[in-house]
């Protein structure tokens, strides 16, 4: 019995298109590839931890850099805030699913399989080793299949966030409930609607870029190569045209996480929301217009490393209101220090310090001096770490209850979080000094005696520490899972948003009854009206609900199989690149590629035939079950 169940509820996870069901696929995945991530974050700070180290060789170390960065940006970080999305926004909206749930499943699963095609590099002759940019003078030197793997796997998975932002689009433009206005909507929403038109028009060029670095490797064309009339300064752009605003895709999302969390924990309305919503628009907007200032160095010339340094500078302004915003928000208000609330304001201070140094590195002959130091990756940390994974801990701890029904438990939360705050600064602090006293990035070892020995124990140390604090994390879930209360509806007490509204679990239909919204922060207004739910904007009736679908598991597989045909296509070829052609010839590669490409277009042709037109839940039903949650 205990097997069927097991086997049933796998069964469900598989086909499911319910976005809560697809956000607790992201969680675990994405948490995953965090861990990996860690892990290999870890090696890198033993190998320098103490000079002439040997830990691991020159060329592994370039392997776990490159897969540290690709895996924590592409794999980690996006997952778990497409976690959260797909958690709270249709439910902050009022809507009973995303708009394309089939696709909301697909972006999953090719996400996922695009992961562990990538990850399965360490297995098959070596992961890629040209950094998590991929430069192309180094990337299409690099022997071996690691760059296959890195473009193929990105390829894969990219499909899928690209897939998940034009969803998000359309969920949000066209499936808020009545009276929910734009400028009702809660930040949260507006930033993941601003990150999801970011990433529609961002990863276009990542994926011409890796198309172009594909046909160079594989088939011999000359896109990058120079000695046939390619610049490798083209992938440069393609790169930093979606990197930069990439950098945006991920910490806007973490501001909203940020500004419900303020909110709430103060108590009050979050101050100048209007300020707020242009603002998010006005940093996606000229997110697009700096990307060369990571090319400062690469010749240029003077004027465009003056408009770039100009832009660099002014995205600067939005990012300030957002700060006063919310120490607004919190002047005055009553604070109650939870632990999400600890994460929020730990992340000020440490926002503030990456965005300075930002500022710094704006300066086109400064940047001469901080380019390819250790000061880079100090600055880069204190962005992505400091903004988006202190957000992802605090969203974590927020939307926890709303997930799974349960809050974790507050002690071990602060315990966690003390650790890794304080990790976190012994780390990446101590890297800027590093940087400026000359200390250059993607080194694997160093001399002794250049100053630099004391300072890379410490940031190793620092980097144990948010390991440990990781690991009382996992614990505090672990215990929570097994042993806490359910929680019921709004769970923290001071719930401002529908999402908090609804009773735990969240039924599978979300709203019985489409919501009215009738001011910003509904939930909160009608508490004060005191109402103490929302009221419907419709009378109860039948409810039309989307099947479960395997078939998006399946296009997602034959995309999976056929990278290894493509992989291994090229091997012994005389038109591919001197680094794949001299590998021995695979004849089974294009019969997998062909295998692949079937499965894929059979699961396609098969939704295109079938009518699948869904189901209803009567009204009879609905009441039953409403009565059974409340």
């Amino acid at each position: 019995m205990a097997t069927q169940k097991k086997r049933g509820l796998i069964m469900e996870y598989l086909t499911t298109v319910d976005h809560k069901k697809i956000a607790i696929l992201y969680l675990i995945m994405g948490g995953l590839f965090f861990a990996m991530g860690g892990i290999e974050a870890m090696i890198i700070r033993i190998q320098l931890a103490v000079p002439e180290n040997d830990f691991v060789s020159a060329g592994l170390f370039n392997e776990i850099i490159t897969m540290h960065g690709t895996t924590m940006i592409f794999l980690a970080a996006m997952p778990l805030l497409f976690a959260f999305m797909n958690a709270v926004v249709p439910l902050q909206i009022g809507a009973r699913d995303v708009a394309f749930p089939f696709l909301n499943a697909l972006g999953f699963w090719l996400f996922f399989f695009g992961g562990i095609f990538l990850n399965l590099s360490w297995f098959l002759g070596g992961a890629p080793d040209a950094g998590w940019t991929s430069y192309a003078s180094l990337s299409l030197a690099s022997p071996g299949h690691g760059i296959d793997f890195y473009a193929l796997g990105l390829q894969i998975s990219g499909a899928g966030t690209l897939i998940a932002g034009i969803n998000f689009v359309v969920t949000i433009m066209n499936m808020r409930a009545p009276g929910m206005t734009y400028m009702r909507m809660p930040l949260f929403t507006w930033t993941t609607f601003v990150a999801s038109v970011l990433i529609v028009f961002a990863f276009p060029p990542l994926t011409i870029g890796l198309f172009l670095l594909i046909f160079d490797r594989m088939f011999g064309t000359g896109f990058f190569v120079v000695s046939q009339g390619g610049n490798t300064i083209i992938w440069e752009h393609l790169f930093w045209i979606f990197g930069h605003p990439e950098v945006y895709i991920l910490v806007l999302p973490a501001f909203g996480i940020f500004s419900e969390i303020f909110a709430t924990f103060s108590r009050k309305r979050l101050f100048g929301y209007s300020a707020m919503v242009f603002a998010t628009v006005l940093i996606g907007f000229l997110g697009f217009m700096v990307w060369a200032h990571h090319m400062f160095t690469v010749g240029l010339g003077p004027t465009a490393n003056a408009i770039f340094a100009v832009a660099t500078m002014a995205i600067a302004v939005p990012t300030g209101v957002k700060i006063f915003n919310w120490l607004l928000t919190i002047w005055g208000g009553s604070i109650e220090f939870t632990t999400p609330m600890l994460y929020a304001l730990a992340f000020i201070p440490s926002f503030v310090m990456g965005g300075v140094t930002g500022v710094m590195q704006a300066s086109a002959p400064a940047d001469y001096q901080y380019h390819d130091s250790y000061f880079i990756v100090a600055h880069f940390h204190y962005v992505i770490v400091g903004g988006v994974v202190f957000s992802l801990l605090a969203g974590l701890h927020f939307y926890f209850p709303l997930m799974f029904g349960k809050i974790l438990n507050e002690k071990l939360g602060k315990i966690s979080f003390v650790l890794f705050v304080t990790g976190f600064h012994l780390t990446f602090l101590v890297q800027h000094f590093l940087g400026l006293w000359g200390m250059p990035r993607r080194v694997f070892t160093y001399l002794p005696g250049q100053g630099y020995d004391t300072f890379n124990l410490v940031s190793t140390i620092g980097a144990l520490t948010m390991a440990v604090a990781v690991i009382i994390l996992l614990v505090n879930v672990v215990i929570t899972l097994a042993k806490a209360p359910k929680v019921g509806r709004d769970a923290w007490g001071d719930g401002r948003t529908l999402e908090w509204s609804l009773p735990q679990p969240t039924p599978f239909y979300n709203f019985a009854q489409t919501p009215l919204v009738r001011g910003l922060d509904a939930f909160d207004l009608e508490k004060k009206q005191g109402n103490g739910e929302i009221l419907p904007a419709e009378s109860l009736g039948d409810i039309h609900m989307p099947n479960n679908s395997i078939l998006p598991f399946m296009q997602s597989l034959g995309l999976f199989v056929a990278a290894f045909g493509t992989l291994y296509l090229a091997d012994g070829q005389k038109w591919a690149l001197d680094a794949v052609k001299d590998l021995p010839a695979q004849p089974w590669a294009p019969f997998v590629l062909i295998l692949g490409l079937a499965i894929t277009a059979g699961a396609m042709i098969a939704r295109s035939l079938k009518d699948d037109l869904g189901y209803h839940i009567t009204k009879d039903e609905l009441i039953e079950y409403e009565r059974g949650v409340k």
